[in-house]
């Protein structure tokens, strides 16, 4: 495997400031799924991490959603096998389709990256999402009218998770294993125009190259890395805030002389702090929560996941839920 072709090198920089800052003897983890980003992640780690007293695992996930599954995990162990890593955990995951296939397929994955965790102890554990994973996120976000979290897309650092790649295409990466000698598997899933992902990925994004002019999809990983700043700074706000009220009983004076996007921040840590399960809590359960504090008219209580429930008392915001054991009413 060549040293020095260019777009190995792109990816050995991206992930050698990570390595750098590693005590020896650490140990990383690197999630390889047989496609060409995971793969190249792979056979860069490999290099550089022969400048460094650290220790590589391959983590595989055989989601086991199509017919030749096992097979797929055989052919990317071949591979990691000829980049040269001996220890390579390989995990069946268990696919609960409950909202939809990507969704249940990533908490899947995420319990047997869990497992590698468990099992390694590592300090990182990197990810192969490129710029193209994260423009095409900002788009579906728009799509959905997110907010600006969601249009921030994927945190390069999550915990010990990390995603060096989010600054390099994913052309780049095919190129990079065809550098290291390596073939990659390509996921029949992503031409599945079922998916509305892959309808953004090839009918969406070149539309908007070829209309408005090359360099979007930069553009769109530009615009989720400043609005995952915005984002850090109103959640920073909004969590100091917080920490100064009861989030089961606030004054709505308290709640008024915030700016809309802080005060959005300050309601869903409260309503989370009652009890809704998390994640649950979208724009439209905050709606009727807001106008409690905005346009206040005498409403109701308002009725959200979790059994919590949310009204106005005496210039007061009133949180609460069922306790256990107690039917919702």
């Amino acid at each position: 495997m060549s040293t020095k072709t260019p777009a190995l090198l792109e990816l050995r920089k991206a992930v050698r400031i990570w390595f750098e800052r590693l005590e020896p003897n650490s140990k990383v983890c690197i999630g390889v799924s047989g496609g060409a980003d995971s793969l190249a992640l792979a056979a860069a780690s490999k290099l550089e991490a022969s400048n460094f007293p650290i220790d590589l695992a391959a983590v595989i996930v055989d989601h086991g959603l199509q017919k030749n599954s096992a097979e797929i995990a055989q052919f990317a162990k071949q591979q990691l096998e000829k980049l040269g890593y001996q220890d390579i955990f390989v995990g069946k995951a268990s696919v609960q389709i409950t909202d939809g296939l990507e969704a249940s397929a990533r908490r899947a994955r995420y319990k047997v990256f869990q497992q590698a965790i468990e099992t390694y102890d590592p300090k990182y554990f990197l990810l192969g999402h490129t710029k193209n994973d994260q423009a095409e996120g900002v788009l579906l976000g728009l799509a959905r009218g997110s907010g600006t979290k969601s249009l921030s897309g994927m945190q390069e650092i999550a915990g010990i998770f990390l995603r060096p790649l989010l600054q390099i295409d994913r052309a780049t990466t095919e190129i990079a294993c065809a550098e290291a000698n390596i073939e990659f598997w390509n996921d029949p899933h992503n031409s599945n125009q079922d998916f509305t992902r892959v309808r953004v990925r090839e009918n969406i994004l070149p539309i908007l190259e070829n209309e408005i002019g090359p360099g979007i999809t930069d553009a769109l990983a530009r615009s989720a890395k400043i609005l995952r700043e915005d984002a850090m700074a109103l959640d920073g706000w909004a969590e100091g805030v917080f920490r100064q009220v009861d989030p089961l009983d606030i004054e709505i004076s308290t709640l008024a002389d915030l700016p809309v996007a802080v005060r959005s921040r300050v309601l869903r840590l409260a309503i989370y702090a009652a009890g809704a399960p998390s994640g649950s809590i979208s724009a439209a359960h905050l709606e009727p929560i807001e106008a409690l504090v905005s346009d206040w008219r005498g409403q109701g209580h308002t009725s959200l996941p979790g059994g919590v429930k949310v009204c106005r008392i005496s210039g007061r915001l009133s949180l609460s839920k069922p306790q256990p054991n107690q039917p919702e009413k």
